[in-house]
């Protein structure tokens, strides 16, 4: 192990608050209540302006339908309800790691994407729910990118909030995630109809999703992104598909830290990736997609292009480093000829950690504009700013 000092606080410290917050999320033996049903919620502790914010502790669900906790988010504004409910917008966070710590109702930073946008949602009347995922802060198993069980996540946190009388929430809603929370967002398009018909889905929005698989990946293995991704990869990806190979696949080095790596949040886990990468160590020995299994996989989670009634808005940054900004070119380009209602937001020399908050405020407008009914934009017509493919 590579150690590195000086990140955030204290080990100790953080297990300490870690131990304090463990009793609310430890689920009930055995867990009961339809998903969406609120185990318990208590204050988040933070200022939201123009509303109140809970962290909450809910029933979703494993892909075979198993019952499962997850923690999450609710924030309620305070203004007077319509009649017909508040509409609500479900976010769903990015790549933070897999421990205790790393959840974002259990951080110590739990707004850090939502600051540009979460007041403006307020304002505007909407109830915002979030979800940790199922495995993260909470029992496992975590499904890193694994959209039959992120939508699940994201949909149950919906039904939660319906389950909040104080939040009036309605049955219209819109999703918004970053990163693997966009992977979320935009699958819901393709799932959450199905799995949750009592509740109306207007649009999903997403920053920097990692939503063309394959591309990422073949550009990214044998990169940084490659010990920073791989491991929460490798801890989830063969729950779902079982026999995915790890040998012949992951260096030794890779298999020695990966499990260790997975539980670690995303700062040290990506300091101690640059390290090891200098140091010419790789997490994958060889391109996961040259093994049928692994192709196969990437494949299946990517998602086919939206129906032309479901509207999509995606923000991209140029100078994003993790999701690379040429896939998401791809994407447009597909989306587009395919004729999705896809509204692309490029922006130029924006980082990938900056995505969320830098496209916050657009994917508001964005969303209010569902919300009231207006024609969807589609900007099939202005190009992507860069090339389509690998430069």
């Amino acid at each position: 192990m590579i150690a590195v000092a000086g990140i955030g606080s204290s080990i100790v410290q953080t297990d300490r608050e870690q131990d304090a917050l463990q009793p609310f999320y430890t689920p009930p033996d055995p867990l009961v209540g339809a998903p969406g049903t609120v185990i318990r919620m208590e204050p988040l502790g933070v200022t939201v302006s123009g509303g109140s914010a809970f962290r909450m502790l809910y029933v979703s669900q494993l892909p075979d339908g198993t019952p499962a906790a997850s923690g999450g988010m609710l924030f309620i504004p305070d203004s007077p309800a319509p009649a017909e409910g508040r509409p609500v917008v479900a976010w769903a966070h990015g790549t933070l790691g897999m421990g205790n710590a790393c959840a974002p109702s259990r951080s110590t930073e739990p707004l850090s994407d939502l600051t540009t946008w979460l007041p403006q949602a307020m304002a505007l009347g909407w109830v915002v729910t979030t979800t940790d995922y199922v495995g993260i802060g909470t029992p496992g198993p975590a499904l890193y990118l694994i959209a039959q069980s992120e939508v699940r996540d994201l949909v149950n946190a919906v039904r939660a909030a319906r389950n909040v009388p104080d939040a009036h929430a309605g049955t219209r809603y819109v999703t918004f995630g970053h990163s693997q929370g966009g992977h979320s967002s935009v699958w819901s398009g393709h799932l959450a109809p199905e799995y949750a018909p009592e509740l109306q889905l207007l649009g999903v929005a997403a920053a920097a999703p990692a939503l063309e698989l394959p591309d990422i990946i073949g550009a990214q293995w044998d990169t940084a992104a490659g010990w920073v991704i791989g491991p929460d990869v490798v801890e989830s990806w063969p729950v779902y598909y079982p026999g995915l190979p790890l040998e012949g696949v992951l260096s030794q080095a890779g298999l020695n830290n990966s499990d260790r790596l997975a539980y670690e949040c995303i700062t040290q886990a990506a300091i101690e990736g640059l390290i090891r990468q200098k140091l010419g160590q790789q997490f994958f020995v060889t391109d996961p997609l040259s093994v049928p299994a692994w192709a196969d996989a990437a494949g299946d989670q990517t998602p086919a292009p939206l129906p032309s009634d479901l509207p999509v808005f995606i923000a991209q940054g140029t100078a994003d480093e993790v999701v690379l900004a040429w896939p998401n070119a791809v994407v447009q380009e597909e989306w587009c000829a395919a004729g999705s209602a896809i509204d692309m937001l490029w922006m130029g020399g924006v980082t990938h950690m900056a995505a969320a908050t830098t496209a916050g405020p657009e994917a508001v407008r964005w969303m209010a504009d569902r919300f009231a009914g207006r024609p969807a934009p589609r900007t099939c017509d202005v190009p992507p700013p860069v090339p389509p493919a690998a430069g």
